[in-house]
């Protein structure tokens, strides 16, 4: 128990041990600059610039016509001439079956084909149900 409590403390050190970036001119060792730096303040800049940039993105496509090109994003008016067209489709194909089904049923009665259907009343005897 002892061990990880060191080892928690040490990492926690290291994240606050100050670090020596210097920028050098290569053909005259001079130096351009310096920078005073920590493991920390490094992970808090590169995180602040990765949610910098996240929300840059978002925010361009939320608000600008980029967001047309979204699949599935689309305004409420293009969604409702969508359904009235979907509408309409279904219905002429429905219409279209329904007019086939008749031209094959008058072909088959031009040429002959047609056996017509046994539409006669059948008379049965009635069945007595009674258990007595």
């Amino acid at each position: 128990m002892a061990l990880e409590d060191k080892n928690k403390g040490r990492s926690l050190d290291r994240l606050n041990h100050k670090y020596r970036l210097v920028i050098m001119n290569d053909d005259t060792y001079e130096e351009v600059t310096a920078f005073r730096l920590s493991r920390m303040s490094v992970y808090v800049a590169l995180s602040t610039l990765f949610v910098l940039l996240v929300a840059i993105t978002v925010a361009t496509v939320v608000f600008t016509p980029l967001r047309y090109y979204i699949p599935g994003y689309g305004d409420l008016k293009q969604r409702k001439e969508f359904l009235q067209l979907k509408m309409r489709t279904d219905s002429l194909e429905r219409a279209i079956t329904v007019r086939d089904q008749y031209l094959d049923n008058m072909l088959k009665n031009v040429m002959g084909d047609n056996k017509p259907l046994d539409t006669n009343m059948l008379k049965l005897p009635k069945v007595d149900n009674s258990t007595y």
